[in-house]
C-alpha cells in the first residue's frame, strides 16, 4: 500500500515559505502523494493552485486533491481546464479527487443551489470529459492545454450509490475519513459498480487519517479539527479523538488500511510544522 502525506495548506495560517518547504521534504521522505482536502468558507488555501505551487518545487510526488468539492466551481470547462495546466506542468502527476461534499455554507458563498449537487455534478463530469478529449467548443476550437496523458487520474469521493457509479466511469474511489471496515464495506459497493459497469482491471482505492505527532500533538489535533468541523456540534470531538497521536496509532492505521486491501492512505496533518513530515515518516518506517 503507499503512503502519502497531506499537504499543510488545508491549516488557516499557513505561509508559502512553510508549504513549499513541506512538499520538498514530502518527497524526500519517500511519501507518494501530497493530498488537499477542500472548502471555501474557511481559511484554506484553494487545492488546486496549493499543489501548482508545491509542484514547482518537486518532480516525483503525486499532487492529489482528496478531495475537490466539484459541484461549486460551477463552471466545468474552466475547472477542467485548471486541472489540465496543473496535470502538464507537474508531468502528469495531478491525481483529480473530486466529489459533491457537505457543506451548505460553500454553496451558499457560490451562488450554487446545494440541493442540486449531485445532478450538477454529473453534468460536469461528462462536461469536463469533452474538454480532456479535444472537443471543439468554439472558433479556436478544444480548451487546453492537453492533459499530460489523455486525461488526469479521477476518483471519485463519497458514501451514497451515485458516487460508486461515478467512481466506476473514472478510476476508482476514496473514503474520506472512516475506519477500515467502513472502507472495506465501501470497496465492495465499488467493485460490484465497477463490474455492472463492464470495466476491465481494478479500481483504485484511497482513504485519508489525520495526524499530529511530537509534543502537544494531541492538542494541535483537538484545536485544528475542533474548529474544521465544528459544524458537526458534538461529532467534531471524536474525529479528533481519531487523530493518530503517537507513532503506534500511525502504523495501527497504516496496517489496517493495507489490510482491508486499500492501495493508498494519506494522513492529513493538524499541525502544519513541516518537522511534521519528519515524524510521520519516522513513525512509518
Amino acid at each position: 500500500m503507499d503512503v502519502g502525506i497531506g499537504l499543510n495548506a488545508t491549516i488557516p495560517g499557513v505561509e508559502g515559505a512553510q508549504l513549499l518547504e513541506w512538499a520538498r521534504r514530502a518527497e524526500a521522505r519517500g511519501f507518494s502523494s501530497l493530498g488537499t482536502i477542500d472548502r471555501i468558507v474557511y481559511a484554506n488555501h484553494e487545492p488546486l493552485i496549493a499543489l501548482a505551487a508545491a509542484g514547482a518545487v518537486t518532480e516525483r510526488i503525486r499532487l492529489a486533491t482528496t478531495i475537490l468539492i466539484a459541484p461549486y466551481r460551477a463552471n466545468a470547462a474552466l475547472l477542467a481546464k485548471q486541472a489540465a495546466t496543473v496535470d502538464r506542468l507537474s508531468g502528469g502527476r495531478l491525481v483529480l479527487g473530486m466529489a459533491v461534499g457537505g457543506r451548505e455554507d460553500d454553496y451558499d458563498a457560490s451562488d450554487v443551489p446545494f440541493h442540486a449537487r449531485g445532478r450538477r455534478f454529473d453534468a460536469m463530469l461528462d462536461e469536463m470529459q469533452r474538454v480532456w478529449a479535444a472537443e471543439s467548443f468554439g472558433f479556436a476550437g478544444a480548451i487546453g492545454p492537453e492533459p499530460a496523458r489523455g486525461r488526469p487520474v479521477v476518483m471519485i469521493g463519497g458514501s451514497v450509490d451515485a458516487a460508486f457509479r461515478r467512481a466506476a466511469r473514472f478510476d476508482g474511489w476514496m473514503i474520506g475519513g472512516g475506519t477500515p471496515d467502513m472502507f472495506r464495506g465501501g470497496a465492495e459497493k465499488l467493485e460490484a459498480a465497477w463490474r455492472a459497469a463492464g470495466r476491465d482491471g481494478e479500481p483504485r482505492t484511497l482513504a485519508l487519517a489525520y495526524f499530529a505527532l511530537g509534543e502537544r500533538a494531541g492538542e494541535a489535533a483537538e484545536a485544528y479539527l475542533g474548529d474544521y468541523y465544528a459544524f458537526l456540534g458534538d461529532f467534531a470531538a471524536q474525529i479528533a479523538a481519531s487523530a493518530a497521536t503517537d507513532a503506534g496509532t500511525v502504523a495501527g492505521y497504516r496496517d489496517a488500511f493495507a489490510a482491508v486491501g486499500c492501495d493508498e492512505l494519506v494522513f492529513v496533518p493538524c499541525n502544519p510544522d513541516p518537522a511534521q513530515v519528519d515524524l510521520l515518516a519516522d513513525a512509518l518506517a
